[in-house]
């Protein structure tokens, strides 16, 4: 998904919404207004603006992330990044549009917002719209009605005539054949039923002499009982997550030189390449790694409990 979608969710629900290192947005409620010159009326609704100082992060956004896609904090603040990262690059060349929330310009290094006026963030105001009013001209109205009273045509309908006898007879026979043909068909319908209860009865009897019947193997194979183990490794250390997997591969160079199992586990769900110091069968054991690594060498190191 992207982060515009996110941000969305949670404005329907907050009234500031603030993405780190880029800014926040703020809604307002308002009240119902009409536009004289389109005619339409307008229901309450929530105004969204955008405050370019508003940078500090308070978790909402990286928190909403992580729960509703049950990740760790640390890659939901990861992809947060990536997504600001390619906001800026956009807006150096052309509008950054936001779905649902707005688009975004830059006017000599100043950030412009403009709100998109679709969707309500007001959840009171849920299933209203804006009601167009037409105008009522009652004088010009009066006159088009008085105009078509006088060209108004009369209607005289005409006496029906007579339907001749034999076109009567005719009608009877007709109806009569077709309900000889209707009858006939019933009856081929209900031989076809009968054969097929019949074929269904004789089924039900083969398949009862079948359950019935038994079977005696003299000679019975013997039963293999094979005992395998299979050690599954589902609790990681973890380095990092890259976008480019070039920096994975010399990532998990630099950490085989150093002694430690690293591979890369697999690309997550955002095109992130996992990389791994190494991969455990207990938790007691890899959290005992993981205590090591963060006092000595990163303290960003974490651990995903997964089995790949």
């Amino acid at each position: 998904m992207k982060l515009s979608n996110y941000i969305s969710d949670l404005l329907f629900r907050y009234e500031c919404v603030i993405v780190p290192d880029f800014g926040g947005f703020v809604t307002n409620n308002r009240s119902a207004k009409i536009d004289q010159v389109n005619q339409t009326l307008q229901p309450p609704y929530k105004q969204i603006t955008f405050n370019s100082h508003l940078k500090n992060n308070d978790g909402l956004l990286a928190n909403h992330i992580a729960s509703a896609e049950k990740i760790p904090y640390e890659c939901a603040l990861n992809f947060i990044q990536f997504e600001i990262e390619s906001w800026n690059k956009k807006l150096i060349n052309e509008t950054l549009d936001l779905d649902s929330i707005g688009s975004f310009s830059l006017n000599n290094k100043n950030l412009l917002f403009e709100p998109q006026q679709k969707i309500n963030y007001l959840t009171s105001s849920f299933g209203l719209s804006n009601v167009v009013g037409n105008e009522i001209k009652r004088e010009s109205s009066k006159k088009q009605v008085a105009k078509l009273k006088e060209k108004a045509p009369i209607l005289i309908t005409p006496e029906r005539k007579k339907v001749p006898n034999y076109l009567k007879y005719a009608a009877i026979f007709i109806i009569g054949l077709s309900a000889v043909g209707f009858a006939g068909k019933l009856y081929k319908n209900h031989q076809a039923d009968l054969s097929i209860v019949a074929a269904k009865k004789q089924q039900e009897i083969t398949n009862q002499k079948i359950e019935n019947a038994t079977f005696n193997i003299s000679k019975p194979l013997p039963v293999l009982n094979l005992n395998a183990e299979k050690q599954v490794k589902g609790f990681h250390v973890i380095a990092g997550a890259f976008r480019f997997p070039e920096n994975a591969d010399r990532k998990v160079n630099q950490l085989l030189g150093e002694g430690y199992n690293s591979r890369i586990l697999g690309i997550n769900k955002w095109n992130l390449s996992v990389v791994s110091y190494g991969s455990y069968s207990t938790e007691e054991e890899a959290r005992e790694i993981l205590t090591n690594i963060q006092g000595n060498i990163a303290k960003e190191a974490w651990l995903l409990i997964q089995e790949f």
